[in-house]
């Protein structure tokens, strides 16, 4: 079986938040918080890993859990975790109290200044970027021009970033009242936010950080639409610089996948397996576990060894019930006539 299309993918994306909606919505993080946390200690470590910090997973779950430092890391990585992290713990509250959502604005260019400010404060504190004037600390946008990157993105002069922010800003409210309006195509969703995303970080309206912050006001117009964070895995770092290049010279359909695969397989990793009731059919992937890989979970739906069902997207469908009973039965042997 090969690579799904990109089409697929899309399919699948609507499937899943059609699906989620079903069950209620996106859980809030008092209600689930375990969920959360995996999804946050996910994200900072693999959101500031693809800038370059070597913390490993275990690392940074003992310092946004437990603010114990584990490991002999440089000082500047460790308030770089900590600061990405209780930004996104403010991002992910958006979740429950859409204060700007509410209005029908998904961002508004406050917000954008503050999730830079409580991601970069920190680590500022230890190690301010060496070129920055006090009118651009975390929060504040550049007044520095950018010279193009080596891909060829070419971000504004700093005179223009205001008026360039602004209206990226209005572009992510027309964007949120279509969406609330059902006028937005769910085919279409991946690929505006794909956009926007692109959009933001050829602005780079902050000396540094742009890439942090990018990623967090991604997520910020995700949960305020009702769907999970993104999470770019580091090992994608290099996939994920091509599709942004790609994005900025007009094909955005790479980052749009990359974007909508994430957001599938959070639903099915972390939400949907903890919000279904044990005989509702989910993904298979959802039921995955470290003792019981979704491959053997596969093969074994195959075989008909486990009850489970092949959507027409080519998705199979079991229930946490039919896995539980298969787990039980699946070393015995047949018994003869």
């Amino acid at each position: 079986m090969g690579r799904p299309s990109r089409e697929t993918i899309y399919a699948r994306f609507e499937a899943a938040i059609e699906e989620l909606q079903r069950f209620g919505g996106l859980p809030r993080p008092g209600e689930a918080q375990q969920i959360w946390d995996d999804i946050w200690h996910l994200e900072a470590h693999n959101s500031t890993a693809i800038e370059g910090n070597t913390l490993v997973l275990r690392e940074v779950e003992a310092l946004l859990e437990q603010r114990r430092a584990v490991g002999a890391k440089d000082l500047k990585e460790y308030m770089e975790v900590l600061g990405y992290g209780e930004a996104a713990r403010w991002v992910y509250g958006q979740a429950v109290e859409p204060s700007g959502w509410a209005t029908g604005r998904l961002v508004t260019i406050t917000e954008v200044r503050q999730i830079h400010h409580e991601a970069m404060v920190k680590v500022w504190e230890i190690a301010p970027h060496p070129e920055a004037t006090a009118d651009e600390s975390p929060g504040k946008f550049r007044r520095h021009d950018i010279q193009p990157f080596g891909n060829g993105m070419r971000p504004p002069s700093w005179t223009d970033v205001e008026p360039q922010i602004s209206d990226w800003v209005r572009d992510v409210i027309s964007f949120g009242k279509a969406m609330r309006g059902g006028t937005s195509a769910a085919v279409e969703v991946p690929v505006r936010l794909a956009e926007l995303h692109c959009g933001f970080e050829r602005i780079h309206p902050f000396i540094d950080g742009n890439g942090r912050a990018g990623r967090l006001v991604l997520n910020l117009i995700l949960v305020r639409l009702g769907y999970p964070p993104a999470i770019i895995f580091k090992r994608d770092r290099n996939r994920y610089l091509d599709a942004l290049d790609r994005a900025d010279n007009g094909d955005p359909g790479a980052l749009a996948e990359l974007i909508a695969r994430s957001v599938i397989d959070n639903l099915h990793r972390f939400v949907v397996p903890n919000i279904a009731g044990p005989a509702r059919l989910v993904p298979l992937k959802s039921l995955a576990t470290k003792d019981l890989s979704y491959e053997a979970l596969r093969q074994a739906a195959r075989r008909g060894k486990l009850d489970a069902e092949l959507a027409s997207d080519g998705t199979w469908r079991s229930s946490r019930r039919a896995v539980e009973a298969y787990k039980k039965n699946r070393f015995k042997r047949a018994s003869r006539p």
